[in-house]
């Protein structure tokens, strides 16, 4: 059973929400923050990333950082940039982006249900990457970015859901990418009660986005726990601030790879190579995009071709099955060497937003590199890989639109 609740919710002043939302931290590079901070003051990022409010060159990971995050949380909030509602509510957060809603429960989830696996993942995390997060969670007392889950949905949800719509949202505004971010506040008890026991009958839920974040978040929980020996559970540091999406209406971009400092004799030869594993087909200089399962691009040396695997290296296995599975396994590890791909200093991630044009772009650049355009995960593919408690390889999903932080913080 999955245990959900509501929170009292510090939130943007309505009219400040639009400036204040932010894409998440790990967004974006320091510099990269820094402008945004510099061009809009009342950016989030200014939390999230509170270097931004030292010179250039300061330590990013000093603890005069994660103060500075926390006494600017907490400013804003005496200034009345940030208001809190005064009585347990869950939140409704709408995103629609060309033309597609997806429509999630905003709500705080059991740091138990994290650890005894009702909420489900499918990515590993590294401690270095999580300790940042521990440290700015735990320094602010709050939750300031929502972790991205998902659930299967059923028509009790659903209508719920639509019912909570009837009502005049609190927010509703466009970002500067186009999407359009809508939010509805729900105080009715009665209302709170059957969304609660709704999700209280599910088996499990699942970690889309932000497996660092989540981790992060449940250590700090365990921290409090420690600190706190007579915890009676229902301490608000028991619970993490999520966002709640049915899987129907979440959609995954194609992950893309580039592989840099590549032999140019292999380079040349990898067409001919692939053929053993592969039915490969020049598109020349048309982009080769993979239109179904099995399928990817490769643009090496000027040239994009189509690269389909053939039958006997695919697998029912929900992990060894996927594409970039294929790919690591018949690809990148037997032709390049590379074993770990989060650590491997030649392999580069793209992101399907920015267009396989990109990658024809880098490796134009770089003629020692060659480019493999996937065919995106699905969430059929993902949700199966964490039912039977396995992981993908890294890199392997990519979720649009991304969830603003400063829209909804939970303090504890």
């Amino acid at each position: 059973m999955a245990k959900i609740r509501p929170f009292c919710g510090v939130r943007p002043a309505g009219e400040l929400a639009e400036q204040i939302a932010a894409l998440p931290y790990d967004v974006y590079s320091s510099s990269e923050a820094r402008e945004i901070v510099e061009k809009n003051p009342l950016s989030f990022l200014k939390i999230d990333r509170a270097e931004t409010q030292f010179p250039k060159g300061t330590d990013m990971y000093s603890e005069q950082v994660y103060d500075r995050a926390r006494d600017t949380l907490y400013g804003m909030k005496e200034s009345g940039e940030f208001v809190q509602d005064e009585g347990p509510c869950y939140y409704i957060y709408a995103l629609t982006m060309e033309g597609r809603t997806q429509t999630g429960l905003v709500c705080c989830v059991s740091i138990d249900d994290y650890l005894n696996d009702v909420v489900k993942k499918h990515e590993n995390t590294r401690e270095e990457k999580e300790l940042d997060r521990i440290r700015h969670v735990d320094a602010c007392g709050a939750h300031t970015g929502p972790i991205f889950l998902t659930y299967r949905s059923n028509s009790a949800t659903r209508q719920m859901i639509a019912k909570a719509l009837e009502s005049p949202a609190l927010y509703d505004f466009v970002s500067e990418d186009g999407i359009r971010h809508q939010v509805w506040k729900v105080e009715d008890s009665r209302w709170q009660e059957e969304m609660t026991e709704l999700f209280c009958s599910m088996d499990s839920l699942y970690v889309a986005d932000g497996h660092h974040r989540a981790a992060s978040a449940v250590k700090v929980g365990l921290k409090r726990r420690a600190e706190n020996p007579g915890y009676t559970g229902e301490e608000e540091f028991n619970y993490f601030l999520s966002v709640l999406f049915p899987a129907e209406e979440l959609r995954i971009f194609d992950y893309n790879r580039i592989v840099h400092k590549v032999d140019q004799e292999l380079l040349q030869k990898l067409p001919e190579i692939l053929q053993e594993k592969f039915q490969v087909a020049s598109t020349g200089e048309e982009i080769a995009r993979p239109h179904a399962k099995g399928e990817m691009g490769m643009y090496v040396d000027g040239t994009w071709y189509l690269v389909t695997a053939k039958d006997e290296i695919r697998s029912e296995d929900p992990v060894e099955g996927l594409d970039v599975s294929i790919l690591q396994n018949e690809v990148l590890r037997p032709l390049f060497g590379i074993e770990d791909l989060r650590t491997d200093p030649r392999m580069q991630f793209v992101g399907g937003i920015r267009g396989l044009k990109s990658l024809e772009n880098a490796v134009d650049q770089d003629h020692s590199a060659v480019a493999f355009a996937m065919y995106p995960t699905s969430m059929e593919e993902l949700l199966s890989v964490a039912d039977c408690g396995k992981l993908m390889p890294p890199k392997s999903t990519w979720f649009e639109p991304k969830l603003r932080s400063g829209l909804f913080i939970h303090e504890f």
